[in-house]
């Protein structure tokens, strides 16, 4: 049965635990899906997303601000933030792929389908976490190129796979655990690690 949608322009959308709804949509405020709900799209344009435990959503996208998922949540479609960080914590699965411009991405215990991608961010592929596309890293494409912003750091942790190829387009400092597989490298050079976190750039 179809659910209601809720789209508004200024506020914050608030969901009930364990509830049912269509696409969440907001221009200024934030979303906050609440344990165990199931819905739709969730988007808004100035403010985060937060997604609570055991959630099932369709994509994921905001332009200022994170997005944060709780445990165990299944995202159908992609995660998208132009100026925000994402976390996905354990037992998370996207569907679709990750893309983020100035923000960082961080996973733990969780599969992704497609690729993760970033211009300014740092990604972590964390303990058991399984990237079954690639990882791109783009050059900045910014016209007012004054001081060059800090390396992009990616870590892939212990026991985190990534099947497709690592492409980095701009110089990154990259750490890859002893127990981590990943596909082909181009653009740096890995630095293998065996402690449970990276080393400091």
């Amino acid at each position: 049965m179809a659910q209601d949608d809720i789209s508004k322009v200024n506020g914050s959308i608030e969901t009930s635990a364990g509830g049912n709804y269509g696409d969440l949509e907001t221009v200024n405020g934030a979303v906050h899906i609440a344990e165990n709900v199931q819905s739709g799209d969730a988007s808004t344009v100035n403010g985060s997303v937060h997604v609570g435990n055991g959630a099932r959503v369709g994509s994921l996208e905001t332009v200022n601000g994170a997005i944060r998922l709780g445990r165990n949540v299944q995202v159908a479609g992609d995660i998208e933030t132009v100026n925000g960080s994402v976390f996905v914590d354990q037992g998370g699965k996207v569907d679709g792929g990750i893309e983020t411009v100035n923000g960082a991405i961080g996973l733990v215990q969780t599969e992704v389908v497609q690729n993760l991608e970033t211009v300014n961010g740092d990604i972590t592929v964390g303990i058991g976490s399984h990237v079954r596309g690639g990882i791109t890293i783009e050059r900045n494409r910014s016209w007012f190129q004054g001081t060059p912003k800090r390396k992009p750091r990616v870590v892939i942790g212990p026991n985190a796979v990534v099947d497709g190829p690592l492409e980095f387009r701009r110089e990154v400092s990259l750490y890859v655990h002893k127990t981590a597989r990943t596909g082909p490298v181009t653009g740096a050079e890995p630095v293998s690690f065996e402690t449970e976190t990276a080393p400091q750039d």
